[in-house]
């Protein structure tokens, strides 16, 4: 992701006008369809440990998330739809304990249940 740009929405290498298409590795690793994020991210920090698990399309946040605390404690799961929270989810505490903000049923983003 170091060598690309973002532009309007769009990845481009740098110092080229054509969306760029390809696999992207390092830090960041997945897919890059004319410019867009597609299929499966996965995110890793600085010291090779997994931060953050899903699925893109057109661009957009879609399907099955996960992310992790520095501690390798889940924090987050759920799914996306078209970049907002959809369906259930369910957020932990680095101690394990249910984060409430972050549990229970949510429609186009907005939580609509416990």
């Amino acid at each position: 992701m170091d060598d690309l740009v973002e532009r309007n929405g769009l990845y481009y290498q740098k110092f080229i006008n054509v969306p760029f298409s390809g696999n992207v590795t390092g830090n960041k690793q997945g897919l890059i369809n004319k410019g867009k994020q597609e299929g499966v991210w996965v995110s890793y920090r600085e010291n090779g440990q997994l931060w953050a698990k899903g699925n893109l399309k057109d661009g957009k946040l879609e399907g099955a998330w996960i992310e992790f605390y520095t501690n390798g404690q889940l924090m987050v799961k759920g799914n996306f739809k078209n970049d907002e929270f959809e369906g259930p989810w369910v957020g932990y505490n680095e101690d394990g304990t249910v984060w409430k903000k972050f549990t229970g049923t949510f429609k186009d983003g907005a939580k609509i249940s416990d």
